[in-house]
């Protein structure tokens, strides 16, 4: 009798273990809902964004509670891997942030603190590269790049 509660409990185990990776796979396979709040946190707002060509956009967000900013660079059509990075700069500060290597929905986030500060910010989505320099600042007119290469 105790042979076989040790069965089944082992059984009803790899059951729901096998359930669990069903459900862990199903919400990696949800990536096209993936938003800047998802990338860098419910407190960010975003305040900004550069599309990067029609492969995605890079998203500028900020935190008014903590003062810093975060990018991320999120793809219009998830699947394989591809290059991509999202990167910031606070050049008063010599603040800089980046994640880049190859994935398949969204690079970031890049965070750094930049309360009341210009920052350049921008990333890339295989061979399409975007820059912002000189963003969200009264004092000088922002400038946009982007690059096929």
């Amino acid at each position: 009798m105790g042979f076989t509660r040790i069965v089944a409990s082992v059984g009803a185990l790899t059951a729901l273990l096998a359930g669990s990776t069903v459900a862990l796979a199903a919400t990696a396979e949800a990536a096209p809902n993936v938003t800047p709040q998802g990338v860098c946190g419910s407190g960010y707002k975003t305040v900004n964004s550069a599309p990067v060509g029609s492969l995605g956009t890079v998203y500028l967000t900020y935190n008014s509670a903590n003062g810093n900013n975060c990018v991320a660079t999120i793809r219009s059509n998830p699947g394989t891997l591809k290059a991509m990075s999202a990167y910031i700069y606070v050049s008063d500060t010599d603040g800089y942030a980046e994640d880049y290597g190859n994935y398949t929905s969204y690079a970031g986030p890049a965070r750094v603190y930049g309360k009341g500060h210009c920052v350049s910010w921008g990333g890339n989505i295989d061979n399409v590269y975007v820059s912002v320099d000189n963003s969200n600042c009264a004092a000088l007119r922002e400038q946009r790049t982007t690059t096929v290469r």
